[in-house]
């Protein structure tokens, strides 16, 4: 007999014996997750084990809801970007929120500004929602994404993660605000869930509030405490409505009713402005608004602001994260022949140095929000100012200095890794316009 010909007739001996088991202790279903269970490489990690007793991982879940867990995989959207970055004709996947390479470069860099237990912790705490449970194992857990997607045996945000939340913190400064009842209960928004053998299941209101989706994007609203979005125009809208796509069915696809309405599961957001450019109702209610004042044209001075205003949808454009965006206002003078007078340039945003060191900065950006960026120029007496430009741009994560990039790069064994994330920083940190303005300045006096 082959060596491989003896190991398949112990796998077949292995598998009459649990045959035989299964009469004497249970179904087949549930031998099926014993052995999966067993052969899985987390076994053999009590630390995964102990977090898996809470946290159960979707794979389970995937046995009764196999549609949802196909949506928050990205199975059933297959396309170039989610393969690489886990991204989806603009969508971030939820499913991706640990093992995605995008992260990981992000968190490297972090990492090489000494962050405190503490600050690791609450940097994971959104990504990997069980920290907050068992923030003993952040650096266990840090380290597994850092060997790369392959490494991570932990999940990340996973079905029971968003399941087990059913209250938010009363502190609109607790970021994130989300409360996670540990134990066998799983939530939702429906009252009368129906009973099943596999675990309880009950209703909590925070499922059909804003609050639930701002306790981790807490960037999107003013007030995160609140279950409805302000305002005449959004009133009885919340993000669900728009972010998971409505249809009717069941939950479960194996039985319940067929007409009850449900959301998807992958959370279809906008980060590439390009998309928002067919949509003239986005371009209207969503994208900022840049306009000029002029306070001082004269005795070559020219002084003033760039208004920004966020239109009336009720969060900050680009992009679910609360923490890394960076804004560019930039201010130009030009005089009658078109020829740059001056240039200036404001730059928002925390660098990696002080990101989670203190209290998170409100966006430059934001819903309903008027912010005045000033500017004054000085015009030499031989050049006559004539055209004011001022463009808003973004970039999505900040720029590492030099010393930063090389310390994160020298982490990596790997010359291709270190090509991956050289090509994932100048893409994400890279600024894109967001949209500008141009004034014609007047010159008898100020506008």
């Amino acid at each position: 007999m082959t060596r491989v010909a003896g190991r398949r007739g112990k796998r077949l001996i292995a598998g009459l014996l649990v045959l035989g088991l299964v009469g004497w202790w249970g179904s087949p279903m549930e031998w099926a997750l014993v052995l999966a269970q067993s052969s899985s490489p987390a076994a053999n990690e009590e630390w995964i084990q102990e977090i898996e007793e809470i946290f159960v991982p979707s794979e389970q879940c995937k046995q009764c809801h196999d549609r949802h867990y196909e949506e928050w995989k990205g199975m059933r959207e297959q396309t170039p970007d989610l393969k690489t970055f886990g991204r989806v004709d603009g969508a971030l996947l939820h499913g991706t929120a640990l093992t995605s390479p995008v992260f990981r470069t992000v968190l490297g860099l972090w990492l090489q500004t000494k962050p405190t237990s503490e600050e690791r912790t609450r940097c994971l705490s959104c990504h990997v929602p069980a920290v907050t449970v068992f923030p003993q194992y952040t650096d266990r857990i840090i380290e597994q994404v850092m060997a790369g997607r392959r490494k991570v045996k932990v999940e990340g945000i996973g079905c029971s993660a968003c399941h087990l939340i059913n209250d938010i913190q009363k502190d609109g400064a607790t970021h994130p605000s989300f409360k996670i009842h540990p134990g066998k209960t799983f939530f939702g928004p429906y009252a009368e869930p129906e009973e099943n053998l596999v675990h309880p299941s009950a209703q909590a209101a925070v499922y059909r509030g804003a609050y639930y989706c701002t306790s981790c994007h807490f960037s999107k609203v003013k007030d995160v405490t609140r279950p409805d979005i302000p305002g005449e125009i959004f009133k009885g809208t919340i993000c669900q409505d728009c972010h998971m796509e409505q249809s009717t069915g069941s939950s479960t696809s194996k039985r319940g009713a067929l007409t009850r309405p449900i959301g998807r599961h992958w959370f279809q957001g906008i980060v590439i402005p390009g998309i928002m450019l067919s949509n003239r109702n986005l371009q209207a209610e969503w994208f900022s608004r840049v306009d000029l004042e002029v306070q001082q044209h004269e005795e070559g001075t020219l002084a003033g602001n760039v208004v920004i205003r966020n239109g009336s949808l009720p969060h900050m454009f680009p992009g679910g994260d609360p923490v890394l965006k960076h804004f560019f206002v930039t201010v130009t003078v030009k005089d009658t022949s078109g020829r740059v007078i001056d240039t200036q340039e404001r730059q928002f945003g925390l660098p990696f140095e002080k990101i989670l060191r203190g209290p998170i900065p409100q966006p430059l950006v934001n819903g309903g929000v008027t912010r005045r960026v000033p500017f004054t120029f000085k015009i030499p007496d031989d050049r006559n100012p004539w055209l004011l430009e001022a463009t808003l741009s973004y970039a999505l994560i900040p720029k590492p200095s030099d010393e930063l990039l090389e310390a994160y790069l020298a982490t990596l064994s790997q010359e291709r890794e270190k090509q991956a994330a050289r090509k994932i920083i100048d893409d994400y940190a890279a600024p894109r316009l967001l949209t500008f303005r141009t004034k014609t300045l007047q010159h008898s006096s100020m506008n």
